[in-house]
């Protein structure tokens, strides 16, 4: 073997076994390799010579020969120990640098294959666009049951909506839309007194978008209720009037109208509560346009332009009159407000026979007890007026309440055993009924209570 410089690329170890290298070895001198023949050769030559660094110099240069004989046998050979504690690294500059490492490998592999995946996705999508193939995603079947339970909301409100109308009316002091819906086959329309009050020109706008011009049967601002008429339309669709003396509290129901004029608008809720005294109205001052409603309060969003439309159950039977809805914000009286979940309707058992009265003589009448209420009075219950209008008595001679024993200064607590706490509840609770219906009051006077016997009397309304 020929004692030359080893010029060949040092392999690279991750470890070395213990106990392999051998104690008292010269300051840089490897081991000699197991299977070389001139082992004792070697280890004189690293005994005789002083070890020195091997640089760049003891490195032949790219196809130089090798030195002479001479030189060469002074320099001792320099063998590559793998087990030594600190390996011997050899520089050829002459030669191609170390081979690449596992994890370069690793992190090849993947750009080639990200770089390959993004190719392919892109020439992928390309080819869809420019393909002249139809693209169609999946979709359920667009031809399954179009149908709905009759007790589903899109059930009530397949059933309702034909009968259901919108209102554009014009007046002296504007215009304003609203809301109603179909009675009968002779085209009366049932809303709120409210929205034709005033009005010169009304127009009814039906679900299919025909628009007819209609005229005025009758209102009543007491009750907040209108009937108007529109002629030689066919096909009307009436709508089934149920009965709001079985609504129960937590019924679910339906508001049908077109809040800020959005026609055909359809919202769900349940019934909040029953009996609410509510009063609206009173622009004029006098309190001649005061609506008094022994409402139905429902949850069902509703607008300004839902009034006079249907509020109807389960079955798609009206069971109430969408007219009122309490506003989170009453500083500002010219504000419309939206829905805040406080909805009230008129119960339909009054609104049908209003507009039964409506329809038959264009007024309607009030019950009435014949007293003259102090509506001033700050406590508990409804006082009898010391003296009524134009100092007249408070108590009408020979009316009702004069027959059932009541006086000047009694205070009415009850009626049919439901509390009222003043006297716009006290006629909400008598406007309830009909002309002609007995009930029974509670008194206090002096303070002892009573119970007197009446049947209402009738007045007419405005």
């Amino acid at each position: 073997m020929a004692d030359r410089q080893q010029t060949d690329p040092a392999p690279q170890w991750w470890s070395r076994p213990e106990g392999t290298a051998e104690a008292g070895r010269g300051n840089g001198v490897p081991a000699p390799r197991p299977d070389t023949g001139g082992e004792s050769h070697v280890q004189d030559a690293a005994q005789d010579v002083p070890a020195r660094d091997v640089s760049a110099q003891d490195v032949p240069a790219p196809g130089v020969s090798d030195p002479a004989p001479d030189v060469a046998a002074a320099v001792p050979a320099v063998r590559y120990d793998p087990w030594g504690a600190e390996p011997l690294q050899v520089v050829d500059r002459g030669r191609t640098p170390r081979g690449i490492g596992l994890w370069q490998v690793v992190a090849l592999s993947l750009g080639t294959a990200l770089l390959a995946g993004g190719t392919g996705g892109y020439l992928g999508v390309l080819a869809e666009r420019q393909s002249s193939t139809r693209l169609e995603l999946p979709q359920a079947a667009g031809a399954a049951d179009r149908g709905r339970a009759p007790e589903s909301v899109a059930g009530i409100a397949a059933t309702a909506l034909p009968g259901v109308v919108t209102l554009h009316v014009r007046g002296t002091k504007g215009s304003g839309t609203g809301t109603g819906f179909v009675l009968d086959q002779q085209g009366h329309i049932l809303t709120n007194s409210h929205v034709v009050a005033d009005s010169q020109e009304i127009t009814v706008t039906f679900s299919t978008g025909e628009s007819v011009t209609a005229q005025l049967v009758g209102r009543d601002s007491g009750y907040d209720l209108a009937v108007v008429k529109v002629n030689g339309v066919r096909g009307l669709h009436p709508l089934s009037l149920g009965n709001s003396e079985n609504v129960q509290v937590g019924d679910p129901v339906v508001a049908i109208g077109a809040p800020f004029d959005l026609s055909n608008t359809v919202t769900a809720g349940i019934i909040s509560a029953t009996g609410r005294p509510v009063t609206a109205g009173g622009d004029k001052g006098d309190g001649s346009d005061i609506s008094y409603v022994d409402a139905l309060q429902t949850d069902a969003p509703i607008n300004p332009g839902n009034s006079g439309g249907p509020l109807l159950d389960a079955k798609a039977h009206v069971v109430g009159i969408n007219s009122a809805i309490r506003r989170a914000d009453k500083e500002d009286p010219t504000r419309q407000g939206g829905s805040i979940g406080l909805g009230f309707a008129i119960p339909v058992n009054q609104g049908k026979r209003v507009a039964e009265e409506l329809i038959r003589t264009g007024r309607a009448t009030h019950p009435v007890i014949g007293v003259t209420l102090d509506m001033d009075y700050a406590g508990d219950g409804a006082r009898v007026g010391d003296k009524g209008e134009d100092g007249k008595p408070s108590v009408v001679a020979d009316g009702p309440g004069a027959r059932a024993g009541i006086r000047a200064g009694d205070v009415i607590t009850k009626v049919d055993g439901q509390r009222v706490r003043g006297g716009d509840e006290l006629i909400i609770k008598i406007r309830a009924h009909r002309p002609g219906d007995p009930l029974t009051l509670t008194v206090l006077r002096g303070g002892r209570e009573s119970t007197l016997k009446v049947v209402l009397g009738s007045a007419n309304g405005s």
